[in-house]
């Protein structure tokens, strides 16, 4: 890794005096500038997704930047947390160009006017807080992980905190308008974002899987009411707290906050006998939410799972209700894959179980359906579907939706409920509930 100081070349003119003494106040130090290059040796501590990386001076315990691959040669400015000399692996927590990746010789850059800029090796730039010339006159990583620029006021010009990926630190917030969601990360290669998304609403929050064969996204997780039922939640924190002053359990979660004196709540999430303050809020590769807690005190394997939503443990969902649990199709019961659902009955589950191949939608396609008893679909708590309606009329509607790959129907209300994706199919005692497959004829 190479490390240039950036120097201020520019010299005033008459014409600029006056501006630049106004502005005398409002400029980063030269020697507060710097340049960072993306190249050198690899660092030999263990990170998160089998990671190389290079480290760069941009630190506070137990944060630290780095540059950071999973793929040759395509790079991202990553924050990872844990101490560097702990046997335990350091956490990727906030990544600044995610799905832009920048090459060997990228450069991260913060000048004179106030402006972070990660440039590739081309000068094309990646990613930048767009700050020039808005007062800024510092950089800094505070404590909590929050990447801070400011004013010589120490007023927050730029904060990391309000760009959040796939994770919330302890302090961090959802804020509406600006983040009102964390999105996936697509998987352990490709650190692009994912089909999962923790999305802050009205008065909750929820949880949502956008399917390439649907407009919208579903929905398959959703909490309690926030609030007094009147107005729109402005924030939701995740928090940890003592319980008591002597320590004994941090209680850990969501704290909302709603415009003026409209109300607001907690959900405590997790409460472990230790110091939570290093914990994270993620939504993860597999769609599941879970909070991370980091105890530097201990020096091998200091990370633990502390909270995780879809658990066959403790969680407070079962695993059914993970999308794609199941991967493409399969009936789930009790957190496990039980079946394939084929036209021929319910066979041995795999990995390979997938729903029928369709030939090309046209107006007047042939179609049918096999069923599938004592199954609802994932969404089915959150969405009851259409009606009342009778069976033939459900049948008809799916049947003339190109995007719709089956429906699930409930004889006791007459719903009816047209999926544009599979995935896992969760079994229920009630055999008023079917599902129904659709097939080219």
């Amino acid at each position: 890794m190479r490390y240039e100081v950036q120097t201020d070349c520019v010299k005033p003119t008459k014409h600029m005096f006056i501006s630049l003494l106004v502005a005398t106040q409002s400029v980063v130090p030269a020697n507060e500038t710097f340049k960072y290059v993306n190249q050198g040796d690899f660092g030999f501590f263990i990170n998160e997704y089998d990671a190389s990386y290079r480290a760069i001076p941009i630190a506070t315990h137990p944060f630290q930047f780095a540059f950071y691959n999973t793929t040759p040669n395509a790079y991202i400015l990553g924050l990872r947390m844990a101490v560097a000399f702990s046997e335990s692996v350091r956490r990727w927590v906030w990544d600044a160009n995610r799905g832009k990746p920048v090459k060997e010789n990228a450069t991260l850059t913060f000048g004179r006017d106030g402006n972070l800029v990660l440039a590739d090796a081309d000068g094309k730039v990646a990613w930048q807080t767009g700050t020039a010339n808005k007062g800024v006159v510092g950089l800094e990583l505070l404590e909590n992980g929050n990447l801070v620029l400011y004013d010589s006021k120490k007023k927050f010009v730029w904060q990391s905190f309000d760009y959040p990926t796939d994770t919330l630190l302890v302090g961090q917030a959802l804020k509406a308008p600006r983040s009102t969601r964390l999105v996936s990360r697509l998987s352990v290669a490709q650190p692009v974002n994912g089909p999962y998304s923790f999305v802050m609403e009205k008065q909750n929050w929820a949880m949502y899987y956008q399917s390439p064969n649907s407009q919208k996204p579903l929905v398959y997780s959703r909490s309690k009411e926030f609030g007094n039922g009147n107005g729109t939640l402005a924030s939701l924190e995740f928090f940890s707290t003592p319980e008591n002053d002597w320590n004994h359990a941090f209680n850990t979660g969501l704290q909302s906050t709603m415009p003026g004196s409209q109300g607001g709540g907690s959900d405590t999430l997790t409460r472990p006998k230790y110091n939570t303050t290093y914990s994270f809020l993620r939504v993860d590769i597999d769609g599941n939410l879970r909070i991370y807690t980091y105890d530097d005190i201990v020096d091998n394997q200091a990370w633990e799972i502390t909270f995780v939503l879809f658990d066959r443990d403790e969680g407070r969902a079962s695993e059914c209700n993970l999308p794609r649990r199941c991967g493409s199709l399969g009936v789930c019961e009790d957190d496990q894959c039980v079946a394939c659902p084929k036209q021929q009955g319910l066979l041995g589950w795999s990995k390979t179980c997938a729903p029928p191949a369709l030939l090309p939608c046209k107006a007047g396609s042939m179609v049918d359906y096999y069923k599938v008893d004592g199954v609802e679909h994932y969404t089915s708590e959150f969405n009851p579907g259409s009606g009342p309606m009778s069976l033939a009329q459900c049948k008809v509607v799916c049947t003339k939706d190109c995007k719709c790959l089956g429906f699930f129907y409930q004889r006791k209300t007459s719903k009816c409920l047209l999926v544009p994706v599979l995935g896992t199919l969760v079994k229920v005692p009630n055999s008023t509930y079917t599902g129904y497959i659709k097939i080219s004829k």
